[in-house]
């Protein structure tokens, strides 16, 4: 294990619509840039081939904003992470194909990183007043893409103990904002609305799914019947009642990924709890389990909104932790649009 010198590690994200470079040391953040990509947003959703040519684009000035704002040059750099899956491929190969040219350019290693174990070991960059969890510990991963609840025992021992069987909690968030009307991303406004609402205004059906399992396909079109009635009763249902039924529809979802999450606390007996992933920056699912501090006696871990999202910083503090162990990558990896957080 190297230990007792400044390690830098550039670590690039482009799993998706966000080109992403971070530079940190030793664990800690010198810079993490992120470019956002607008263009999607008049599709309603993320278009790949889109996304693949604005990371062609954003790419190079990204990465060096990153090695300028971290104050380095690229010389100091003593590795190079990269996000290798899951995402979409486009997205995936930009990144893969970019990181592997400046690793033999600059003769320094090579590391691939599992996107979802980016989302978790987030908790574990050097920052200010953000405390680290300690092994083992549960993480509900909750992004557009995944829903997870994931037992962690070591930086790299993950285990699954509970997903969705269909769609994810972000997707049932947006999709749920389409049908009302909103635009896209629509999860972040069912949020800001529901904060003027009263959550128990409207009841939606709850799915019964076996063990620590989640669905959320019944929910979005239990919620589609639910609005076409009442809008074919009354042509202005959402707009008179936009707050009220945004509040309840994201307090039935959160009792869903609650519901399940208490579950796997008293099956493991774990209390120490995290969340990560872009859906962990919903304000009621963050005040909830606040909450479970002192209802439950949980420990509670909460990332800072910049590390919620899409962002290379996570990329690079996996990419740390794996050149302390000496585990690096070969230069015949390949990106892979599907991949558990549990596969290296």
């Amino acid at each position: 294990m190297v230990k007792n010198r400044s390690i830098y590690i550039l670590g690039i994200e482009s799993s998706c619509d966000d080109t992403s470079a971070a530079v940190l040391c030793n664990g800690k953040i010198l810079s993490n840039v992120v470019a956002n990509q607008e263009i999607h947003a008049k599709y309603g959703g993320v278009v790949p081939e889109l996304a693949s040519r604005a990371h062609q684009q954003n790419i190079v000035p990204v990465i060096q904003q990153a090695i300028e704002q971290a104050n380095i040059d690229k010389k100091d750099l003593n590795a190079i992470a990269f996000t290798r899956g899951p995402g979409l491929m486009g997205s995936l190969l930009v990144g893969t194909s970019f990181a592997k040219s400046l690793s033999l350019a600059l003769n320094i290693p090579l590391i691939d990183v599992n996107h979802m174990q980016g989302h978790v070991l987030a908790h574990f960059i050097d920052e200010e007043g953000q405390e680290k969890p300690p092994f083992p510990f549960m993480c509900l991963t909750i992004s557009g893409g995944h829903t997870q609840i994931v037992k962690i025992t070591d930086y790299f021992s993950m285990e699954v103990i509970g997903e969705t069987i269909d769609d994810a909690v972000g997707e049932a968030f947006d999709k749920s904002a389409k049908i009302l009307g909103l635009p896209y991303p629509g999860g972040p406004l069912i949020d800001k609305y529901a904060k003027l609402g009263n959550p128990k205004a409207y009841k939606f059906t709850k799915p019964r799914v076996k063990d620590l399992n989640y669905s959320f396909s019944g929910l979005k079109t239990g919620i589609l019947y639910f609005i076409q009635k009442q809008v074919k009763e009354n042509p202005n249902f959402i707009e008179e009642n936009l707050n009220d039924i945004c509040a309840s529809i994201q307090q039935t979802i959160t009792e869903i990924l609650f519901d399940k999450l208490k579950k796997a606390s008293l099956e493991t007996g774990i209390k120490h709890v995290a969340i990560a992933g872009g859906v962990s920056a919903n304000s009621q699912i963050r005040n909830t389990l606040k909450s479970f501090e002192n209802t439950l006696g949980w420990t509670t871990y909460i990332p800072k909104f910049q590390f919620t999202t899409d962002n290379a910083a996570m990329i690079a503090i996996v990419g740390y932790y794996k050149y302390l162990e000496g585990i690096f990558a070969e230069e015949n990896v390949v990106a892979t649009a599907r991949l558990k957080v549990n596969e290296q």
